[in-house]
C-alpha cells in the first residue's frame, strides 16, 4: 500500500509540473502529450534564432576554447534580448566533447550564464546531417567567397562508418544531456538535425556510406541515450522534407522515429505562408506543441513579414535561420554552392537579421519581431501585419 501511495504521489508531481516523472528510475518514457502541453502553457511565445557567433564559421570554431568568445555571444544576445527573443537554436558537436569533455561542459555553462542575463532559453542540438561529412578540430578554414555556409560540418559525420565510435557518440549525449538534465536556463534539445539530409553542398562523393540506414538505426538510440538522463527539457527532431507528415502519410523510418520519439513537435519549413500553414496543419492532428526550428529564407518566399505573425497565432514557437550575418555567409542563398556569389551580392538576403555592428537587415522585420514577442500568445496586433 505505501508503495501504491508512492507512486500516485509521483504521478500527481508529473501533473502538476507537466515534467514526467518516474517511479522507476532505469525507465524511460516519452511525455505523454497532456505532460507536453502542460510544459509548453508555462513556456513564453518561443521566438529566436538559429545562432553562431558572427566571427564563427561553424559550430566547431564557436566552442572551441581558443575561439570561443563571450563577449561577443554577450553582445549579440543582447541584441536578441532587444528584439523580444526569448530562444537561441544552438548546435554542439561530439568532437568538442571527445577532446575535453570538462572544458566543454564548462564553456556551455559559460554560454548558459550570457543567455540567462538576457532572458534567452537555447534549444541545444546535439547531431547534424547538413554539409561537410568530415569534421576536423583545430583551426577552420577561412569563408569560401560567395558561398552559402561554407564551413559548416556535420556531427558525426563519416565516423557512422566505423561502428566502434558508437559508444562514444552515447557517452557523448549522456554526458552533455546528463549534466544539464534539471537546467532550466535550456528550454529544449533537439538530438538530430535534418537527420535524412544528404548532406548538400558539394560533398556527394563523401558522404557515410549507407548514410541513410546508419542514421535511421542511430536516431532511435539516441533517444533512448537522452531520455535515460531524464531531462526535464523535451527532446525533438525535425521534420524537414517530403510532401505530407500527417499522421496518414507514409512517412520513411527516420521520419516516423521524429513524429513517435520526439515530446514537442518541431519541423523545418523555408517556403511560403501558405505552405508554412499547410505544414502546421498536417502536424496539428499529433496534439504536441510545435516549434518551427527553421524559416526564413526571404528569397524563396518565407518571411519574418509573411510567416512569423501565422506562426504567433497559431501558438507555434519560431525560430528562424540567421541572426548576426558574418561568416557563415547565410546571407547567401543555396544556390551559390553552384554559382558563388563573388562579384555582386544576391538582390536581397537569404537568411540572417543583422548587420554585424548589430543594425536589422530591415528594421520594419525587428519592428514585427519586437511587437509580436510582446504580445499575448496567440495575439497578432495590428501592427505587425505588413505594411
Amino acid at each position: 500500500m505505501k508503495h501504491i501511495w508512492s507512486c500516485l504521489l509521483v504521478a500527481l508531481a508529473a501533473i502538476v509540473t507537466g515534467v514526467p516523472a518516474h517511479a522507476d528510475a532505469s525507465v524511460s518514457a516519452r511525455w505523454t502529450k497532456a505532460q507536453a502541453n502542460a510544459w509548453y502553457a508555462k513556456q513564453p511565445w518561443p521566438v529566436g534564432s538559429n545562432y553562431v557567433p558572427s566571427d564563427a564559421i561553424n559550430e566547431l570554431e564557436m566552442w572551441q576554447a581558443a575561439t570561443f568568445d563571450p563577449k561577443r555571444i554577450d553582445q549579440e544576445l543582447g541584441w536578441a534580448q532587444s528584439l523580444g527573443m526569448n530562444t537561441m537554436r544552438v548546435f554542439l558537436h561530439d568532437l568538442l566533447w571527445k577532446q575535453d569533455p570538462a572544458g566543454f561542459k564548462k564553456r556551455i555553462n559559460a554560454f548558459l550564464v550570457i543567455a540567462a542575463k538576457h532572458h534567452i532559453k537555447p534549444i541545444f542540438v546535439l547531431f547534424d546531417s547538413c554539409w561537410d561529412p568530415d569534421p576536423k578540430l583545430g583551426p577552420q578554414h577561412p569563408p569560401i567567397p560567395g558561398v552559402h555556409n561554407s564551413g559548416w560540418v556535420q556531427s558525426p559525420g563519416i565516423a557512422m562508418d566505423d561502428p566502434s565510435q558508437y559508444p562514444r557518440f552515447e557517452h557523448y549525449v549522456k554526458d552533455i544531456v546528463g549534466s544539464f538534465a534539471k537546467d532550466d536556463r535550456i528550454l529544449a534539445w533537439d538530438v538530430w538535425n535534418e537527420p535524412d539530409n544528404p548532406g548538400g553542398g558539394n560533398y556527394t562523393d563523401h558522404e557515410p556510406k549507407d548514410k541513410f540506414q546508419r542514421v535511421a538505426e542511430l536516431l532511435p538510440q539516441v533517444f533512448t541515450w537522452a531520455r535515460s538522463e531524464h531531462p526535464t527539457q523535451p527532446l525533438t527532431s525535425g521534420l524537414w522534407h517530403d510532401d505530407d507528415w500527417s499522421p496518414s502519410a507514409h512517412l520513411n523510418a527516420i521520419e516516423r522515429t521524429q513524429v513517435e520519439q520526439s515530446d514537442i513537435i518541431s519541423f523545418h519549413n523555408y517556403g511560403w505562408p501558405e505552405d508554412f500553414l499547410r505544414r502546421v496543419d498536417q502536424l496539428k492532428s499529433y496534439g504536441r506543441p510545435m516549434i518551427c526550428t527553421e524559416y526564413m529564407a526571404r528569397g524563396a518566399g518565407s518571411t519574418i513579414d509573411g510567416v512569423l505573425p501565422i506562426g504567433k497565432r497559431l501558438n507555434v514557437g519560431m525560430v528562424n535561420w540567421g541572426f548576426v550575418n558574418g561568416k557563415t555567409q547565410t546571407d547567401l542563398p543555396w544556390d551559390s554552392w553552384q554559382r558563388p556569389y563573388t562579384e555582386q551580392p544576391p538582390t536581397i538576403w537569404f537568411h540572417d537579421l543583422l548587420h554585424a555592428d548589430g543594425t536589422p537587415y530591415r528594421e520594419r522585420e525587428a519592428q514585427i519581431i519586437r511587437v509580436l514577442s510582446h504580445s499575448p500568445k496567440g495575439v497578432v496586433p495590428a501592427s505587425a501585419l505588413s505594411p
